[in-house]
């Protein structure tokens, strides 16, 4: 008996040790990348499909999931998927832009191996080689918080993921020569909603419940503004961390920016638009999708509702409004902010200053008069196995030079590990800029 007792008691011991030992779930994709036909706008086109689909399958993982994509390119040009939001802890060389990653070459496949680690929220993906995101090949991430972690708010009635942008007619290659020989990109020709035109796509509600619906910028030029006809929209997240409740009737975003609202369809049982509009424009593009009440009997009507269109101030001042919710639970049981950030002494500041300026008869693009350029290896793989001449720490300055002598280079600049960094980011050109910073999550104070 006392054999018995002192066997079951090894046994719980082994079941509690595994368990709390136990690796975080793995989830395991297989893409496929190819070419096909599609008519976002009325006009066929050559897109770039994931698995058939445009835009492509939706990704949905808990905090700290492990995701194993393997991406098969069945293409004729090379290609590489970056993961915009993803922090890639550890493995920057999983982040699938050109410094990164080797592209994967036609006919060959590439498997990353990501773990989103301490995150939540709402990001997307898209291909960053050759302009190819002109064509497709962008989906949506959807991170959730796990079961015991709380969230300030109830949990919505359902969730759906809207990735607008704006879009062109001619083909991804005809755009690339664009800017291959020197000159600007043309005016867009629309905008899309979930890859669709005009009242192309819906969004289906039941009277008095509450809906999440996570909005994406995944365009390539254009901010955009959001809004339904009617509703109210509550701010509850945005690129990944949970912010104070705020309810505003239209929203702008801004190229890459990801965020969440809070729905109630609290309106006269009928259908109703979502609407999309360029902002900053000369010339205002605008479409929509459809919100849909299960119990309607009515289509939408009346005019689509207006909101800002070039003024800059009503943008600014709604940026200002965003707070961070530091009480709340982020993926972690505990407040997700710190309150410590007044306190912070920045080792250094770097100031990035965007133009566009004219190198060899060609119009160019550059940060602190260095046109990006490039290499021909990976820089961290250049890094990691220490080849020499692929780049230079400071070829790039960390404060813009005087004077516009622009010029082309690999540029790279040195950090130190740890170190806290203010960066200052200054434009004078006379159009947005949105600046990716990949794989950090970092705190606006100006």
């Amino acid at each position: 008996m006392e054999d018995r007792k002192l066997l079951l008691c090894c046994f719980i011991a082994c079941i509690l040790f595994v368990d709390v030992n136990g690796e975080n779930p793995y989830r395991y994709i297989t893409w496929k990348v190819t070419y096909g036909d599609i008519y976002p706008l009325g006009v066929k086109q050559q897109g770039i499909l994931i698995n058939g689909q445009f835009p492509g399958p939706q990704i949905d993982a808990v905090t700290n999931d492990n995701l194993i994509i393997s991406v098969y390119n069945y293409l004729n040009e090379p290609f590489l998927i970056s993961w915009n939001g993803v922090q890639q802890r550890r493995n920057s060389w999983q982040d699938g832009v050109s410094g990164t990653n080797c592209p994967i070459r036609p006919g060959k496949n590439f498997t990353y191996v990501l773990q989103v680690k301490d995150q939540i929220g709402s990001f997307f993906y898209f291909p960053s080689l050759l302009l190819h995101k002109a064509a497709g090949g962008y989906g949506g991430i959807r991170i959730w918080s796990r079961p015991k972690i709380p969230v300030p708010f109830p949990t919505p009635a359902g969730d759906f993921t809207v990735l607008a942008g704006d879009w062109y007619k001619r083909n991804h290659y005809v755009l690339r020569r664009f800017l291959d020989s020197g000159h600007n990109l043309p005016f867009p020709d629309g905008l899309l909603i979930n890859g669709r035109g005009w009242n192309g796509y819906t969004f289906t509600v039941d009277p008095g419940r509450t809906y999440r619906f996570r909005v994406s910028n995944v365009g390539l030029t254009t901010s955009i503004n959001f809004r339904i006809q009617g509703h109210k929209l509550k701010l509850i997240e945005v690129e990944g961390s949970h912010t104070l409740q705020n309810t505003y009737t239209s929203f702008d975003i801004h190229l890459g920016q990801s965020c969440s609202f809070l729905v109630t369809a609290d309106q006269v049982p009928q259908d109703y638009y979502v609407v999309v509009s360029s902002r900053f424009t000369r010339r205002v593009l605008t479409t929509t999708a459809i919100l849909h009440y299960s119990n309607s009997k009515k289509g939408v009507s009346g005019p689509v509702p207006g909101a800002p269109t070039f003024q800059i101030a009503p943008s600014v001042q709604q940026a200002r409004s965003i707070r961070w919710n530091l009480t709340a639970s982020g993926p972690r049981p505990n407040p997700q902010g710190s309150y410590h950030y007044g306190m912070i002494t920045p080792s250094r500041t770097i100031m990035l200053a965007n133009s566009a300026p004219y190198i060899n008869g060609k119009q160019r693009y550059a940060v602190n008069c260095v046109s990006y350029v490039p290499a021909d290896t990976p820089l961290k793989l250049a890094d990691y196995f220490k080849i020499p001449g692929v780049f230079n720490l400071g070829s790039i300055p960390t404060w813009p030079p005087s004077g516009n002598n622009a010029y082309f280079q690999t540029s790279v600049m040195a950090a130190n590990f740890r170190e806290y960094v203010e960066i200052v980011f200054q434009n004078w050109e006379d159009s947005v800029q949105s600046w990716h910073i990949d794989g950090y999550s970092f705190f606006v104070v100006g």
